[in-house]
Formats: C-alpha cells, sequence, structure tokens
C-alpha cells in the first residue's frame, strides 16, 4: 500500500459502510464481554444468517463506548443517519431491536432500557484519543483507514522531516499521559537527537493502578491508533524497532495487538518499506508477568530485555541508554494516541484544549461510588465538580461526597472543599494528589480515609520489587502502623513515627513506587488528620469501616502484669 492506495482504501470503505441499511455497533469491550456481549452477538449474527441480511446490516463489534456499568451496550445506526442507544441488553432484546429495525416487530423478548445519546455522561466528554471506540471494529483494518487512520502517517512521510514532527509534537504541549507529565515533544527530541547506531521506541501498557483501565481499553478499542503513532515517533527519532510492553493481565488486549500488527505488516502499513517510502518500522509484542513496578520506566526496559524487572538508577536516562544501551523512547499509551491526532489536525488544534500548561484531553476510569461509572475523556482544566456531578451524575442514593481519589497508590484524596479546583497536572499537585495515568475513584462519607491509605500502603507493599531497604522494609513498617491505627492499637508515637517514616521512604527509594508510597498517608494526614486522631485518641472509627478491637499495648498493664508473672513462675 502506497499514499495513493491509502486514501481509495479509505473512500472504498466509507461507500460500502454508507450503502448500508443498518449498522449495529455491540461493545465488546473487557466489560461488555463479561457482561454477556458474546451471547447478544451470536444471537444477531444468527438472526442475520436467517434472514439472509449480511448484504444490507453488519455487526461492528466496537471497543469501549464508556458506561460501563450499563453494559452489554447496543447502538443501531439506520442508513438515515439516526441512532439509538440501548444498555444491558439481553439477547432476545438484541433480536426484538433488530426486528423493530427491519419492520417486523416482535413482542417477544421484552424491551431493552433506551440512553439518550445527548445526556452529559456523553455530551460533556471531548473525545480526541477515543474518538473511535465506539465507530470501529479492532479487529478490521478497513474500519480503522475509513476513520482516517495512517493518514497522520501518511502525512508525516511525505511532507515533514523528522525535526519538523519533533517541533510539532513540543508545540502541542502534549505531556506524557502516564503520571509524570513530562513535556513528550522536549523527549522525542532528546532521543532523536542523541547519536547512535540504533535506536528504540517502547509503548508502555504496563497498566497497574487499581481502578485504572485506560491504556487496556486504548489498545483493545483502537490498536491502529497506537501503532500508527509509535511508527511516527520511529520516523521522528530515527529507530525501526518499536516494543509494545502489554500487562499480562490484559489478554484481549494483547490479542487484538497482535492481530493489528500483522493486518499492518500485510497492508505495508508496518515493516520494511512502510507506505512505500525508505522508512523501516517494526512492533513486537512484549507480553508482562503482572508486576506492577514494571510500569516504571526503567523496569520495563530491564523486563523487555528478558531480565527480572526491577528499576534502575538514573540517570543515564532512556533517552540517553535505554533498551541495550542505545537511546530509546518510552512514553505511555494514552500519550501515543494522542500523536496522530495532533499530526492530522495540527498542534494549535490540540493546544485549543485544556489549559496554558496542561494541554489537550485526560481519559479517566471513573468509578466509585458515581452514578455513571465508566471511561471518559475530558478537555485538561474541567473541573472535579463538573466530572463527578455532571459527566458522573453524582452519587447514588443522595449520598454525600467525601473525596475523590487520583493517581492511584501514588496519588491522594482530593476533598469536598476542592471540588471546583480545575483539573490539571499543576492544580493537582498542589493539593497534594497528581493525576496519574487516569483513575479517578469517588468516595461518599462512609469511607474511611486512615482505611483508604491503608489499602493503597498495603498494595505498594505487596507490588514492591524489593530491591531497596527503604521501599521493601518501609512500606512493611508504614502498613504495619496503619494496621495498628485502624485495629485501634497505636498511640500518638505511632502517628509520629508513621509520618517519620513517610519522609524517609519518600526520599530514599530507588525508584517512582518507593517515593510516591507515602503521598496517600501524606495526604490523608493532609485534609483528614481528624479521622486518625479519633483512631488513635477515640478508638473510634467516624465512617464506621473499622473494627477498633485490638488494645493497646501502653493500655495493657493488667495483660502485661501477668505476662511478667508467668514468666517468673516458668
Amino acid at each position: 500500500m502506497n499514499h495513493a492506495s491509502l486514501e481509495i482504501a479509505a473512500e472504498d470503505e466509507l461507500r460500502r459502510q454508507q450503502d448500508l441499511r443498518l449498522r449495529i455497533f455491540l461493545c465488546y469491550s473487557t466489560p461488555c464481554v463479561a457482561a454477556g456481549a458474546d451471547r447478544v452477538r451470536k444471537v444477531l449474527d444468527e438472526l442475520i444468517t436467517e434472514h439472509t441480511l449480511a448484504a444490507e446490516l453488519e455487526i461492528v463489534a466496537t471497543g469501549c463506548m464508556g458506561p460501563c456499568s450499563r453494559g452489554p451496550l447496543l447502538r443501531l445506526r439506520h442508513a438515515n443517519g439516526s441512532e439509538s442507544l440501548y444498555e444491558q441488553v439481553e439477547p432476545e432484546q438484541a433480536r426484538a431491536l433488530l426486528l423493530e429495525a427491519l419492520d417486523e416487530p416482535s413482542s417477544e423478548g421484552g424491551t431493552a432500557q433506551a440512553l439518550a445519546l445527548d445526556m452529559p455522561f456523553f455530551a460533556r466528554q471531548t473525545r480526541i484519543v477515543l474518538s473511535n471506540n465506539s465507530e470501529i471494529d479492532p479487529e478490521n483494518l478497513d474500519h480503522a483507514l475509513a476513520r482516517g487512520s495512517y493518514g497522520a502517517l501518511s502525512k508525516v512521510l511525505q511532507d515533514m522531516t523528522p525535526a519538523d514532527v519533533c517541533a510539532e509534537i513540543t508545540r502541542s504541549g502534549l505531556r506524557g499521559r502516564g503520571g509524570g507529565g513530562y513535556p513528550a515533544g522536549v523527549k522525542w527530541e532528546l532521543v532523536r537527537k542523541s547519536p547512535a547506531e540504533r535506536k528504540y521506541v517502547v509503548a508502555n501498557g504496563d497498566e497497574g493502578d487499581p481502578g485504572a483501565y485506560m491504556d487496556r481499553t486504548i489498545m483493545e478499542s483502537d490498536p491502529h491508533r497506537l501503532l500508527e503513532s509509535m511508527a511516527i515517533a520511529g520516523y521522528a527519532v530515527g529507530a525501526e524497532q518499536g516494543y509494545l510492553y502489554v500487562r499480562g493481565e490484559y489478554p484481549l488486549a494483547a490479542a487484538r495487538l497482535v492481530k493489528a500488527i500483522k493486518a499492518a505488516e500485510r497492508r505495508g502499513l508496518l515493516g520494511s518499506r512502510v507506505l512505500g517510502s525508505n522508512f523501516n518500522f517494526r512492533v513486537d509484542l512484549r507480553v508482562g508477568a503482572g508486576a506492577f513496578v514494571c510500569g516504571e520506566e526503567t523496569a520495563l526496559m530491564v523486563s523487555i530485555m528478558g531480565r527480572r524487572g526491577q528499576p534502575v538508577p538514573r540517570p543515564p536516562y532512556p533517552a540517553q541508554s535505554g533498551l541495550w544501551g542505545m537511546p530509546t523512547l518510552i512514553n505511555n499509551v494514552e500519550t501515543f494516541a494522542n500523536v496522530a491526532p495532533i499530526i492530522a489536525k495540527g498542534a494549535d488544534w490540540f493546544a485549543s484544549f485544556g489549559t496554558e500548561k496542561s494541554k489537550g484531553t485526560k481519559v479517566f476510569a471513573l468509578c466509585g461510588e458515581v452514578v455513571n461509572s465508566g471511561l471518559i475523556e475530558v478537555p485538561m482544566g474541567i473541573s472535579l465538580r463538573d466530572i463527578v456531578f455532571d459527566v458522573g451524575g453524582g452519587l447514588p442514593e443522595e449520598g454525600r461526597f467525601k473525596a475523590a481519589q487520583t493517581g492511584g497508590p501514588s496519588g491522594g484524596c482530593i476533598p469536598a472543599d476542592h471540588l471546583d479546583t480545575p483539573v490539571d497536572y499543576e492544580s493537582l499537585q498542589q493539593l497534594g494528589s497528581i493525576m496519574g495515568s487516569g483513575g479517578l475513584i469517588v468516595m461518599n462519607d462512609r469511607s474511611c480515609m486512615p482505611d483508604v491509605a491503608k489499602f493503597f500502603v498495603e498494595f505498594c507493599r505487596d507490588e514492591s520489587c524489593g530491591k531497596c531497604v527503604p521501599c521493601r522494609v518501609g512500606t512493611l513498617e508504614m502498613y504495619q502502623i496503619m494496621e495498628r491505627i485502624t485495629k485501634g492499637s497505636a498511640n500518638m508515637h505511632d502517628l509520629e513515627l508513621l509520618e517519620d517514616l513517610c519522609d524517609l521512604v519518600q526520599e530514599t527509594s530507588l525508584c517512582g513506587l518507593g517515593m510516591t508510597a507515602p503521598n496517600p498517608v501524606h495526604n490523608t494526614l493532609q485534609y483528614f488528620r481528624d479521622e486518625y486522631l479519633a483512631h488513635i485518641r477515640d478508638k473510634h472509627c467516624p465512617a464506621g469501616v473499622c473494627q477498633l478491637d485490638h488494645v493497646p499495648v501502653l493500655d495493657m498493664p493488667e495483660h502485661a502484669s501477668h505476662l511478667i508473672i508467668d514468666r517468673e513462675e516458668l
């Protein structure tokens, strides 16, 4: 395939789709498959075969449509452009919907619940990264071509130099979406200017934050967007080899990426002489073994090279010495997913979204105590209140908002007093939290904040690779103190010790996991210190979550004396 045939293929596929009488979009992401989307698909396939309608209708098994708690989701699009969306669709309901759309209404199967396409959950979003999710079958390359995939790569190869591409990414203001927020263009330029015989591009899909599934959804829903952006990056920095590192718990994403790579290679969109040019770019998949620490870039690269995934000290940074000692560009999956739209529509267009220092949009996995949980994409700078109460529909059962946790185990909890804070890198950092990769957990007044902090400390303790003492031992000690606090056996000395220990772990750990492990404790102490004091002094959990049934050691004189007597008797 060359530049001209790429356009022809896209136009042919668009015409084919426009000639169809009806297109049936069935969400086939992991949550909807788990909710029964495969059973719905089977019924629809049988009905189309039974009525010999394959030439008139098409079932599109799409990526994530967004409201994951309402799956399986089904959308019908008629030839005149009218659309309707249904939630929690059962197989017989899908059959009835299709028959009705074919003017053969059936009284069997019941009525599926319709969802308004203009509800705030959809209307308040700005979809750049997720724009193709509900429109294409991720295993169908022609669907992706019809939506403009590989057009940005074609533009780069025909009209731009590598320096032009790096400059465009820099001008867009794109920052890393994996948590650090480092300017992507600066990183690209560093790799481009690093002299070396070989260079590499790596997409970090080892997403491990509790409650986060943004990267998984991108890989499952629009794999060609990711592959195209990696190829653009390869051209920009001078790399001919890319690696996609996928979390081991994401088998559907890995399977779709493998199919996408093979399909792109067969059509000349990856591999040798991409689009008929002199540019070669190959992508290989590496599946992780589920270690959270491999989300850290140096540990991830060690894992790609076949060794145990543990971080190494920096500098040198990957841009100077990464895979096999060569300059390596490593970005998060969501970061890459922004690249193709930036090249296709321009840096100014991208920079028109967001705030002065945080450009574009951010994908969040919105979950917890919220009516509309699911995957959302909103412009940077939107307030937390708008996300929770407008896009998310507020809290169920008229619950009272207490806090929103962002940034996973490295982040913090934002209290109700800061609901109007704009969600961008700087504002969240000022509140003691971070953007992180995009997990956003809403909590009501029945959540105990010391217990929430303990959960994340326990997570870091379990996921510590054990290489450095501050992280390996420090997170264990932190957890044990948190355990005493939430069990009722802590005293004020424990609280002082916990704060000192948090500072020590933060300042002396080797990598980001250890450095940020104390964040949930620091943050909840900043905003909810009264809850810690209630547990320690009053032996009372204000939220009613903790069972404070352990007796403090210093409050056990009788037990202690009894033990001494027993020893003397021995």
